[in-house]
């Protein structure tokens, strides 16, 4: 239950909310509830009909108790969010282990035909995802559970175990990494950097010092269009359709509670964190903001 206060007016504008935004056809799995024109009845029914009537009858039995108590219910106000959080969370969690178990059988394959030591395997996404922090569900914003990105490795003689990486990393790293293990050189328009070096835990001295992010797409789930830099201590967000800012320390305020942009103690952060946005912007040859 955030409300949004402390930070640029774009948050508050959000349609990603579990309590208000999700679909109870759609997202939780209640049919006969409504569901927006623009999605369409159809498109639920064909995911259903995608399966197989065993696994239909695993599914309705699985949702049709628990939708029936729901309905008997007849939650409201903060009692109706936690219910949708708990089947958001529930669904995500059981999707998850899925995922997990079934990652596992691979890794025991390769470990039983003797095909290990020469794999390496990364687990990773397009993005992060919200999970309830700040009442909010989907991806798109610059804050961290959106920006955060998973990324698993392993490859046996070259990663030890439990190895952390904690320089910043993007998913433009990841092309010259595959190059570097495949013995092919990056080409010079690459804009990301082989992760390969920081694969022993140990820190590259001529390493990033921050990393760009920008959002441009226009609508979706009513998400201004931003971009902002990220270091390890300090996140400048920029809406520029707006022209309003944010500056958050992530060390004092790791879950961007309040912008410490207008902040007189924090000038000398913002001046170094806009030098950085305009040199990487810069770098990457951002086009101009319209």
């Amino acid at each position: 239950f955030d409300d949004y206060s402390n930070r640029a007016p774009a948050l508050a504008e959000n349609e990603a909310m579990i309590g208000r935004h999700m679909m109870y056809d759609w997202d939780f799995k209640v049919p006969g509830l409504g569901i927006p024109d623009a999605l369409g009845r159809d498109f639920v029914n064909k995911e259903y009909e995608r399966m197989t009537d065993a696994q239909k009858r695993d599914w309705d039995a699985a949702y049709k108790p628990k939708n029936a108590a729901f309905l008997e219910s007849k939650l409201e106000g903060d009692d109706l969010v936690r219910w949708k959080y708990q089947r958001y969370i529930k669904d995500y969690l059981r999707c998850v282990a899925s995922v997990d178990d079934n990652i596992g059988r691979i890794l025991d394959y390769l470990d039983e035909f003797g095909l290990a030591e020469n794999t390496i395997v990364i687990y990773s996404s397009d993005q992060g995802f919200y999970l309830g922090e700040h009442g909010m569900y989907d991806k798109r914003w610059m804050y961290e559970e959106s920006i955060s990105m998973p990324l698993l490795m392993r490859w046996p003689g070259r990663i030890d175990p439990g190895t952390r990486v904690e320089q910043l990393t993007q998913n433009i790293d990841f092309a010259p990494t595959f190059l570097e293990v495949g013995g092919i050189e990056s080409p010079t328009e690459i804009q990301g950097r082989s992760l390969v070096p920081l694969l022993s835990g140990k820190r590259v001295e001529d390493w990033r010092e921050a990393i760009y992010y920008h959002y441009y797409e226009k609508g979706q789930h009513n998400v201004a269009r931003h971009e902002g830099v990220r270091s390890d201590r300090y996140k400048l967000i920029h809406y520029y359709g707006t022209g309003d800012w944010e500056l958050f320390d992530l060390e004092n305020d790791p879950n961007e509670m309040k912008s410490v942009y207008d902040d007189l103690e924090y000038g000398d952060v913002r001046s170094l964190m806009k030098g950085r946005l305009s040199t990487l912007r810069e770098d990457y040859k951002v086009p101009e903001l319209d």
